[in-house]
């Protein structure tokens, strides 16, 4: 017993307190300004809307594609964004991001 608290005192000493292995470090890295997001805001078409009405709102379309499938579904292109119809109503309208 005596032979052990030896060795407990002695290991300390030898090692000058070097086996602390619980160790952490702390990484800063410098912050960055984030580059700023550009937004913009822009009104579509409704779900549900008619062609005539999309069209007496908006304008007619820079382009109409043709119909495709079943039910279905046509296109109708503007500059700012496209409207998806079913049949003669809007299921869908997307923005498109603006040219560079």
């Amino acid at each position: 017993m005596r032979r052990l608290f030896k060795l407990l005192i002695l290991v300390p000493l030898v090692f000058g307190g070097s086996l602390n292995l619980a160790q952490a470090e702390t990484l800063s890295l410098p912050e960055k300004a984030a580059p700023a997001a550009e937004t913009y805001s822009i009104d579509l078409p409704g779900r549900g809307m008619t062609m005539v009405e999309v069209e007496k709102r908006f304008g007619p379309p820079g382009k109409k594609e043709d119909e495709v499938g079943d039910p279905p579904i046509t296109r109708w292109i503007y500059e700012d964004f496209i409207v998806y119809f079913e049949y003669q109503f809007v299921i869908h309208s997307v923005a498109t991001p603006p040219a560079p």
